[in-house]
């Protein structure tokens, strides 16, 4: 059996993982066109555009992340073997990306379609999240390249489950 994550848990993974660029690349429409609509003026198409595309994607990784921490609990990864202290802070390090990626997409919600005030949160947020995302990277290339041990592994292939005995009686 092969440590790691099942085949859906690395899709999940790799698909929130190719969104996020996206929110950071399009978040500065969103004060543009806020900005030119404040103004009396109407905002350019290609902002409104990307307002719109960061919407729906901080929607689609909000409903991802959730479901992505649903599959964790009822079907959870292998664990590497042994804890070390370094094990369990990369744990608390994903179960923060959890909390702060769904609380993110949930003020992002609120800041669009409820109320604006809680805008500066979510700027703050996405700073935070930055921020974890460096660490995770970082980690990983020292797994990768200075530790050279197969943790990487655990998110590029998926876990190989021994199959399942049945028994009659």
């Amino acid at each position: 059996m092969r440590n790691g994550y099942r085949g859906y848990q690395i899709a999940l993974h790799w698909v929130i993982a190719g969104l996020l660029p996206v929110q950071y690349l399009t978040g500065g429409s969103i004060e543009r066109t806020h900005h030119a609509v404040h103004m009396g003026v109407q905002p350019s198409a290609a902002d409104v555009l990307q307002h719109l595309v960061h919407n729906y994607a901080g929607i689609a990784i909000g409903g991802l992340m959730v479901l992505r921490l649903l599959l964790r609990i009822m079907r959870p990864p292998s664990p590497s073997i042994p804890q070390t202290g370094a094990d369990l802070l990369a744990k608390a390090l994903h179960f923060a990306f959890y909390a702060a990626i769904i609380g993110q997409a949930a003020l992002g919600f609120v800041a669009s379609y409820l109320t604006f005030s809680v805008a500066p949160l979510h700027v703050i947020g996405s700073k935070v999240i930055l921020i974890m995302v460096a660490i995770h990277f970082t980690a990983a290339a020292w797994h990768t390249l200075i530790k050279r041990d197969a943790s990487i592994d655990r998110m590029i292939l998926p876990r190989k489950d021994e199959p399942a005995t049945w028994t009659v009686k």
